[in-house]
């Protein structure tokens, strides 16, 4: 089991607190192995394992803990002494009705250290900011980075070069328990379909009562095709329009935002980077995990540019910039990130083999008034680097330290 380290050191400066930590991200991207590694932790700095209460809503051993009333009067029979320490690890604590008050109730009246995980972002819409406001840290766990792939494959794999693992890591994606099936083509395209279709089931479908199923399916498919594009909810209505099918933009928009919520894309809103404002039309998407595109729509090599650009989204997100798509004037700038006073521009390309895509690529960066970072990454091998902007290979982005 690997240490996801940047994570752990994230949680760390809370573990203790009376914050409620709260752990987010797609089904299956390694919420639960968080769990594991911190109680790891915790057994390790002495806490008795009698302190330690942990449940898994998904396992059915607990369904009759699913509501507020019986899970507190669990919780509380299991804490012998109300003047020790306990800590409690809630997994996929939205199955639990009302849960809120429950964790908020376990909070006041026990000396307890709190940690759940959900896979839906309306986890902390609604009353739990009303119980909790300014009591809880969220923590978005996605699926592996390159570097964390890197590292388990060469487990297996010791003289497998950067190159060819990079290659796995583009069919293959991040999700975590695929290293239990060895990468193998046919079992893990199987996995990562039934990661799929459990998601869009449980946390798009059923907990926002979508009947139209078929519609969902032509959505999301229409998005895995143009990830890292612009469009537009009436875009993809006209689109619908000219296949004979009438869909209003805001059905669209809010089947979008299921999908959002549970994890599975990502929308970035555009910036004018000259009026500084936020543009409301035309936002991208990515993908939670560029591998569920191709065991689901394939063609991850064929659409090598915008799978890139896919992977780079995801790591800079996993790193904590906060993103948007950059303008200026008629150009686009793929990613401008910024995080505390810290800022950043970023350029994604597959590769710069002719001048026109060098002078592409550069020209718009060189356009931004500031003197803020400003990167263009290929897969280029060679420095192209000029005039202030700098030029990275896009294995070496990914593998460098945050």
């Amino acid at each position: 089991m690997i240490k996801r380290t940047s994570y752990l050191q994230k949680i760390h400066p809370f573990i203790g607190l009376d914050l409620v930590k709260v752990l987010t991200g797609i089904r299956r991207s390694g919420k639960s192995v968080m769990f594991s590694l911190i109680m790891d932790e915790l057994r390790e700095q002495g806490i008795p394992q009698e302190h330690i209460i942990s449940l898994n809503f998904e396992n059915f051993e607990n369904n009759h803990l699913c509501t507020a009333e019986k899970l507190h009067t669990y919780v509380s029979d299991m804490i012998v002494d109300s003047k020790d320490k306990y800590y409690l690890f809630f997994d996929e604590i939205q199955e639990v009705e009302r849960w809120e008050k429950c964790v908020n109730s376990l909070r006041v009246k026990y000396d307890c250290d709190i940690y759940i995980t959900g896979s839906n972002a309306k986890l902390l819409s609604g009353e739990l900011a009303t119980y909790l406001a300014g009591r809880y840290v969220e923590i978005t766990i996605y699926p592996f980075s390159f570097a964390e792939f890197c590292d388990l494959y060469l487990e297996r794999n010791p003289q497998a070069s950067t190159p060819k693992i990079f290659n796995q890591y583009i069919r293959f994606g991040g999700m975590p328990f695929l290293t239990n099936l060895n990468f193998l083509p046919d079992p893990s395209k199987q996995y990562l379909q039934d990661v799929f279709n459990s998601v869009v089931l449980k946390d798009v479908v059923s907990r926002n009562n979508i009947r139209d199923t078929a519609l969902l399916d032509k959505i999301i498919t229409y998005v895995m095709a143009n990830i890292g594009r612009t469009f537009s909810a009436t875009g993809i209505s006209k689109y619908f329009k000219n296949e004979n099918q009438i869909v209003s933009p805001e059905t669209i928009l809010n089947y979008l935002q299921a999908c959002e919520d549970a994890f599975l894309l990502f929308s970035f809103h555009r910036q004018d980077l000259i009026g500084k404002k936020i543009l409301t039309v035309n936002d991208k998407y990515y993908m939670a995990d560029h591998g569920i595109r191709e065991a689901v729509y394939g063609k991850n090599e064929r659409d090598i540019n915008q799978v890139l650009e896919n992977i780079v989204a995801i790591e800079l997100l996993r790193r904590g910039w906060k993103v948007t798509i950059g303008k200026i004037d008629s150009l686009e700038i793929d990613f401008v990130c910024e995080k505390q006073e810290m800022k950043q521009y970023i350029q994604v390309a597959y590769l710069l083999a002719s001048q026109e895509t060098i002078d592409r690529e550069f020209g718009s960066l060189e356009k931004i008034p500031d003197n803020y970072p400003k990167y263009v990454i290929s897969m280029d091998e060679f420095d192209m680097s000029r005039n202030g902007i700098t030029h990275m290979n896009l294995r070496n982005f990914l593998l460098q330290s945050e």
